[in-house]
């Protein structure tokens, strides 16, 4: 179950494998344009110079840029992972690694008796270069099957927007604990699961398409991996867990799952947070939504983005229908009556035949749902988000939405889906995807129009 600060830093330390931290000299942002295309990303063939650069040195193992201040890198690789590779040294930064390790569990721990809300980011952070983070990501994922690759559908040949695309992305990423624990993919090799490659596999494909805005359900290793990683890339990052998430039950958890949020600080600036713990006839449920108003540093507008996940299982439509109602509610008094345009993201656990998604498509705040665009007459959903098997049978569902305001906000493409001969016989979770939700990823600009915006 969730460890002691002290448990967990002795059990960290003991399969810990790092080597001095890399910096670069060049800002986040500008870092960030390396892999701002969504170019093929292919499997290192071996592993790359960041990860020993002679051969006298010890290989570096994968996600691991230590040596920073409280609340950094502690994505450690532990043992089994490229076993071939030897073991690497820990070099001068090993002081300042213990150093970062405490404060990351330390604060940790705290957070679960504070409900596990938002990590200050306050403190100065060393940045990593992604191109360097992905090439680490890829000496671990040697011996895996190639990424899938997708391509991005352009929807608007003929904007004129004068300001970059805002980039977001969407995607319940599979909580580790109910991954391994829970969820019976009965399909899925136990060991496509482990989750020192596994979350190699969730950072390549942040990493492959950079979002400006990155909106995650299903996070269970938000302290000791995405917040740490993320915000040394130049990410604001936020958390919110489930009051009783379902990881707990599971042995050897890494703590609650929740929704997680995390903007590029050099392109926003937060004017406002609110964590929401969503309401279903009027009682407090277990699921709950982030909520955070920024300001675009280039065209100085507002905006608000929000990321939820609802209610799971048949049976519980009329619950999730309430949920959504109590979440609009929320959202309608944040950006006040829609004057500020709003992204929602999510996943919704209903299919678009659900009252939930008819109760967004039909609000006062003048919603629809990007990924229709994807389709010929721009009214129908994908045919699937997720696809899996289970003891009961195969699952394929669309879930997963992102949902924006129409009347100020243009979709300029979408990140097309997985085709079902890339997804396999087997389904998701696999080798070479790591979650059984696909990730969904938009380009959206301001509206030019002066008369549509409110």
């Amino acid at each position: 179950m969730y460890q002691s600060p002290a448990r967990s830093l002795c059990s960290a330390l003991s399969t810990l494998c790092c080597a001095p931290c890399t910096t670069t000299s060049s800002s986040s942002s500008s870092s960030l344009l390396l892999l701002r295309s969504p170019v093929p990303v292919k499997r290192a063939l071996s592993p790359p110079a960041l990860l020993g650069s002679s051969s006298s040195a010890a290989p570096r193992c994968g996600c691991c840029h230590q040596g920073a201040s409280a609340g950094q890198c502690s994505a450690a690789v532990g043992p089994g992972v490229a076993s071939s590779r030897a073991a690497c040294s820990m070099g001068n930064s090993t002081s300042r690694l213990y150093s970062a390790l405490a404060k990351t569990l330390n604060s940790s721990a705290a957070s679960q008796h504070r409900e596990y809300l938002e990590q200050s980011d306050s403190e100065q952070v060393d940045p990593i270069d992604p191109k360097d983070l992905l090439q680490e990501c890829q000496a671990v994922l040697q011996k895996r099957p190639p990424r899938l690759q997708r391509d991005f559908v352009h929807l608007r040949a003929d904007s004129t927007s004068t300001h970059r695309p805002i980039r977001v992305m969407q995607w319940n990423i599979l909580a580790q604990a109910l991954g391994e624990g829970k969820d019976n993919f009965i399909q899925c090799p136990m060991e496509a699961l482990k989750w020192e490659e596994r979350k190699c596999l969730i950072l390549e494909e942040i990493l492959a398409y950079q979002p400006d805005i990155l909106c995650l359900q299903e996070v269970d290793h938000y302290f000791d991996t995405f917040q740490p990683l993320l915000s040394r890339l130049g990410y604001q990052c936020t958390f919110f867990p489930k009051p009783w998430s379902p990881c707990l039950d599971v042995e050897h958890n890494n703590g609650p799952d929740g929704c997680a949020l995390f903007f590029l600080k050099d392109r926003f600036t937060l004017t406002n947070s609110v964590n929401i713990r969503l309401t279903a006839m009027k009682l407090k449920t277990n699921q709950v939504a982030i909520a955070q108003t920024l300001r675009c540093s280039e065209t100085g507008k507002l905006f608000c983005i929000a990321v939820t996940h609802l209610k799971a299982r048949t049976g519980w439509e009329r619950f999730r229908s309430a949920q959504g109602c109590d979440l609009l509610q929320n959202l309608k008094n944040i950006t006040q009556g829609a004057e500020i345009p709003l992204i929602i993201c999510g996943d919704f656990n209903a299919e678009p035949t659900e009252e939930v998604y008819k109760e967004f498509s039909n609000s006062s705040l003048n919603l629809n749902s990007a990924y229709k665009l994807l389709s010929v007459d721009g009214q129908s959903e994908p045919p699937y988000t997720t696809w899996k098997i289970r003891p009961s049978g195969e699952c394929r569902h669309t879930l997963d939405y992102i949902w924006y305001s129409q009347h100020a906000l243009n979709v300029n493409s979408a990140l097309g889906l997985l085709t079902e001969e890339q997804i396999g016989p087997n389904r998701l979770p696999s080798f070479n995807y790591p979650s059984d939700h696909l990730s969904l990823v938009c380009d959206f600009s301001f509206n030019q129009d002066p008369d549509r915006l409110l």
